[in-house]
């Protein structure tokens, strides 16, 4: 599993495994699944981080 933040995107991308992407689909504003050739979910995208989470003060 890795996580990943993209500062300049403004995303999280959670990879859960190395299996090949074949698919993605928006699921909810600023969510994304990837799916692998089985059907399974080996990558979520959350885009909009800043706004979702905002920093503590």
């Amino acid at each position: 599993m890795k996580l990943g933040v993209h500062k300049e995107d403004d995303a999280l991308y959670l990879r859960l495994d190395d299996s090949a992407i074949v698919e993605s689909e928006k699921v909810s504003n600023g969510i994304i699944l990837d799916y692998n050739l089985e059907g399974k979910i080996v990558g979520v995208e959350v885009l909009y981080i800043s706004k979702k989470w905002p920093k503590k003060q």
